[in-house]
């Protein structure tokens, strides 16, 4: 029995599963909890194994910086030290990941119905490709060849500076410049940044989820006009990174918003400022970009090297 669970600031996603001979893995308890509802990790993973299975392995991917063996939680009062949860679970080797970098090894696990392809580009076979996603911060992680398989490469490319591209963009920076100082493209591109420009625009404070509901149904003309600059700040972003790595391996979005918005929404506005880069744009025009609706596909990837 083998032991994985993503890790975020909204919710953790936890998962019992069993790995054949051949190596398939197969889930066979899931559940999904509320992460703000625990004081600790510890506290939810002792509900979650109450009935004390008997664990060879597990790896957790966190919303956060890891060296491997601890981790605290950007947006949770979260410490984790894998030596200490192995002792007190009795499980033998446990191990942290950053949660892209465990999103980006679920990508092979991810069924074809679950990949949506917003620009089929020109792909080349075991060219680099990045991974990012909007939830309630902005993961990004880099995936390049190397031998006979994709080595992951763990970052923080949330936290980078927000580059505004339009005078409406440079409004909004300066709106949050004069709040907070320094401004990251996390603080728009994420659930809070949602609300953030909903408020920016002069809406009264709301749900995240509230004003893309409202976004997609058209009853609120503020919150169209909020995911449309939401989308072209997040179209940009991916743009910059998919030139930066030159991923003609492909481009994924993956997060719970980028899945419940762009279905339902008009996705111009993202592949236009994705495509938006001057005399570079044939380089972007080549760029595969794919949406994963797949919420478990953090989950898998722990699931995959808590495996080995």
């Amino acid at each position: 029995m083998i032991l994985g669970g993503d890790l975020g600031g909204t919710k953790t996603l936890l998962a019992l599963a069993e790995k054949d001979a051949a190596g398939s893995i197969r889930i066979v308890r899931q559940q999904r909890f509320a992460s703000a509802d625990y004081p600790t990790f510890d506290a939810l993973l002792d509900e979650f194994l109450a009935d004390r299975p008997s664990i060879a392995a597990a790896c957790f991917g966190v919303a956060g910086p890891t060296d491997g063996q601890s981790a605290k939680l950007t947006y949770l009062p979260w410490s984790l030290v894998a030596s200490n949860l192995a002792r007190r679970f009795a499980i033998p080797k446990v191990s942290l990941a950053n949660d892209f970098a465990a999103a980006a090894h679920g990508l092979a696990l991810v069924d074809a119905e679950n990949i949506v392809t917003l620009c089929a580009g020109q792909p080349i076979d075991h060219a680099p490709r990045v991974i990012l996603g909007a939830g309630t911060g902005l993961g990004v992680a880099g995936l390049v060849w190397q031998g006979d398989r994709y080595r992951i490469i763990a970052g923080e490319g949330g936290h980078m500076g927000f580059a505004p591209q339009t005078a409406e963009q440079g409004e909004l920076w300066r709106w949050l410049l004069d709040q907070n100082g320094r401004v990251t493209t996390e603080d728009i591109v994420s659930g809070p940044g949602l609300a953030r420009i909903y408020a920016f625009f002069g809406g009264r404070p709301q749900r995240a989820d509230e004003i893309g509901s409202a976004a997609l149904v058209g009853s609120d003309p503020l919150a169209v006009k909020t995911l449309r600059l939401w989308l072209e700040c997040y179209g940009a972003f991916a743009g910059d990174l998919a030139l930066h790595w030159l991923a003609r391996g492909g481009v994924y979005l993956a997060g719970g918003i980028a899945a419940k918005l762009l279905p339902g929404s008009d996705a111009e506005p993202f592949i236009d400022a994705f495509l938006a880069k001057r005399e570079h744009r044939h380089l972007a025009q080549d760029m595969p970009v794919h949406l994963i609706t797949d919420e478990t596909l953090g989950l898998r990837g722990t699931l995959a090297l808590a495996a080995g």
